[in-house]
């Protein structure tokens, strides 16, 4: 084996492994980044990018069905799943090949290929050809999708957003298992597209959402698209045909079973941590193989080790993981040059699904049991914006404390992504319900929607 030695070694080259390169070589650290393969972002190859081009697409056709509401006349919308699959993939390459452009701009000499696992707390070994001894490493491996126990045996025939995108042609019917955010955006973006879709989640919720009122609306809104079995559990799964056959048990103790052309298993993407030899680190390691560190350092318990994106399971979102990966980067530098690392603040949580009503989730967690804080309520069922455009559904619920400044958000709602934007930035300024009211809203846009709960806030703090 040849000998590297190195300041920092960046394992993956994700979102997070990349920023962290960059960012331990920006601080004058000598980096080497580690990456098995095939490289690239989740986001742009199985993630973010692909199913947001497939959004598009089954919105297109669900607009075009929908144009009579404004007395616009269409013919019969016919999709041609090749055609939406060809262009999404194409889309797809671009995305990637931009993502290959950043990684080829960093010096080749900086790079190794292959498989690096943990040997001492002070050195990899990359695949039986590298050693590389460094004074601080960070750990940007991503994640990988998972499959529920009953379909593990047949995991040729189950999709996962890793094999989703390759397949040639739309299915006729798709069982969907996870209701989170990427089970419930491709379930209804294939709906959109002429799929019969079935939807199956072990719990109540969708798309992320916590809050009772909005947990509801979002169930009435997504039942008008696709077959859903909430709080159901798949009891079994056989070959049928070039699908599957489930069978499932419901939350009132009946039993059903249906064949599907194919399944698509969306329940969670665990961090790629186990075959790295986290042992040997001398990290201390929790029951699901996670090690103990800082959430805000991002510094490993134990060990000159710091982890970042995907793989710390902190928030699986590409802004986060870029930030993560800069952190982490920049730390790792400091501790290989022998100063303190850094412990910034952590950015307002901000989530979003881009359903058709879009969700979000904006800083501080509902909590029912909180007695110290005070909530606001917006519909968007006859919102005036809303309304114009055909997309009046949806409500938005905002809790601040009991001097009226916000502490978070969840909605269901048009242009969600925009209004989770606003509240975000108002929940990191600590700005209260009062000072958002006192600031221009244009009319009639679907910001005007969350001034109904931003005045209920105000009243009763004045009350």
């Amino acid at each position: 084996m040849r000998e590297l030695t190195c300041d920092v070694a960046v394992i993956g080259a994700g979102t997070a492994g990349i920023a962290a390169c960059r960012a331990a070589a920006k601080a004058g650290a000598r980096t080497v980044l580690i990456e098995r393969g095939p490289g690239g972002t989740t986001c742009a190859r199985v993630g973010c990018m692909p199913s947001k081009l497939l959004i598009a697409a089954g919105a297109a056709a669900h607009e075009a069905r929908g144009a009579g509401l404004f007395g616009v006349r269409v013919g019969t919308v016919t999709v041609d799943g090749p055609a939406v699959l060809g262009r999404l993939r194409a889309e797809r390459d671009r995305f990637v090949g931009a993502v290959f452009d950043s990684l080829d701009a960093i010096d080749p000499e900086c790079r190794l290929a292959g498989h690096a696992r943990f040997r001492d707390p002070r050195t990899l070994a990359v695949d039986d050809h590298t050693l590389v001894r460094f004074r601080a490493a960070v750990i940007a491996t991503g994640s990988s999708p998972s499959l529920p126990k009953p379909l593990q045996g047949l995991a040729e025939r189950v999709l996962t957003t890793d094999t989703l995108f390759e397949i040639p042609d739309l299915p006729a019917s798709l069982a969907v298992l996870g209701g989170g955010p990427v089970g419930i955006e491709l379930a209804q973006a294939m709906a959109r597209l002429g799929v019969t879709v079935s939807l199956f989640d072990t719990g109540p919720a969708l798309a992320g959402l916590t809050h009772p009122d909005l947990v509801r609306a979002a169930r009435a809104i997504f039942a008008a698209e696709i077959d859903l079995h909430m709080e159901t559990e798949i009891a079994s799964a056989e070959a049928a045909g070039a699908g599957l056959r489930l069978a499932w048990t419901a939350p009132d103790g009946s039993r059903g079973e249906a064949a599907f052309d194919r399944v698509l298993a969306a329940t969670g993407r665990p961090p790629n941590l186990a075959d790295l030899d986290l042992e040997r680190a001398g990290l201390r390691l929790g029951e699901r193989g996670m090690p103990d560190f800082d959430p805000r350092s991002l510094l490993c318990a134990d060990a000159p080790v710091l982890i970042a994106g995907d793989a710390s399971a902190l928030r699986p979102v590409l802004h986060e993981a870029s930030r993560q990966g800069e952190i982490a980067g920049a730390n790792a530098a400091a501790l290989a040059r022998g100063a303190e690392p850094a412990a910034p603040q952590p950015w307002t949580s901000l989530a979003m699904v881009f359903t058709h009503p879009q969700t979000a989730s904006i800083g501080a967690s509902y909590d029912p049991d909180a007695t110290d804080r005070i909530e606001g309520a917006a519909d968007y069922s006859d919102q005036g914006r809303a309304r114009i455009e055909g997309r009046n559904c949806g409500a938005a619920r905002l809790w601040a404390d009991r001097s009226g400044r916000l502490l978070g958000a969840e909605m269901i709602a048009p242009a969600a992504e925009h209004l989770g934007h606003i509240l975000a930035d108002a929940v990191g300024r600590g700005l209260t319900a009062s000072a958002m009211l006192d600031r221009p809203v244009y009319h009639p846009t679907l910001e005007e929607g969350l001034s109904g709960a931003l005045t209920e806030i105000a009243g009763r703090v004045a009350a």
